[in-house]
């Protein structure tokens, strides 16, 4: 049974986590910048809402350019992710809305699968707390791809997993980067708008809708 979201018919819907199924993108701002305080680079906590997106390897590959070997980012990148967990454990749950949403599409049989930058980690901790491994066809994570976003292949692979071409399905995403990584897959996009305003997405033309939670959207089966 198809999903229609705003005038758009889907077959499959996409959820990216972080920022997206929970709002955690605040705690993951102060685990970054805890982390690269310690390596010694300052950054505001603005800063890091800006420009610290993406597969954590390649954020510090980005930043410290060949001052780590693979080894010590990996490292990095570990730590970085087990503090955020600490942090974020007391206030996981999901966004205001998604468990109806889950709901109404696993009893009309619509797929459903999640494509994040998230390392595996993070995704076990968030399915397994909240008790969510079934209701998701396929589950894709940063271990999964060789690139990050906005590269497609994070939703490319999701959609293979669930049988379907990916532009038919609608991806919900809270960044830029994903954003943009569902148009080169071709996909619509809902943005939730936990970490960023519309005005950020102004440059692409599949956004369907800005939601501040799922309460807020506007949808119907079959």
């Amino acid at each position: 049974m198809p999903i229609q979201l705003y005038n758009t018919t889907a077959q499959a819907l996409i959820f990216d986590m972080d920022g997206t199924m929970v709002d955690n993108m605040m705690a993951h701002h102060r685990a970054w910048q805890r982390k690269l305080r310690s390596l010694g680079l300052e950054m505001s906590l603005e800063e890091v809402r800006e420009k610290i997106h993406g597969v954590n390897e390649e954020i510090l590959l980005r930043l410290f350019g060949d001052r780590f070997d693979d080894a010590e980012r990996r490292y990095h990148a570990q730590d970085k992710e087990a503090e955020y967990r600490r942090v974020f454990e007391s206030e996981l749950q999901l966004l205001d809305g998604l468990p109806k949403l889950l709901e109404d599409s696993r009893e009309a049989d619509i797929p459903m699968g999640i494509g994040t930058a998230a390392p595996k980690e993070n995704v076990d901790f968030v399915l397994d707390k909240l008790e969510l491994r079934d209701w998701f066809g396929t589950v894709k994570h940063a271990g999964d791809v060789t690139k990050g976003k906005p590269n497609p292949e994070i939703y490319q692979l999701v959609a293979e997993g669930l049988g379907l071409p990916v532009q038919e399905c609608v991806i919900f995403e809270d960044s830029p980067t994903g954003a943009e990584a569902a148009h080169n897959a071709g996909s619509p996009v809902v943005v939730i708008t936990t970490t960023h305003t519309p005005e950020e997405f102004t440059h692409l033309p599949n956004v369907l809708q800005f939601i501040g939670d799922f309460r807020d959207l506007q949808y119907q089966l079959g």
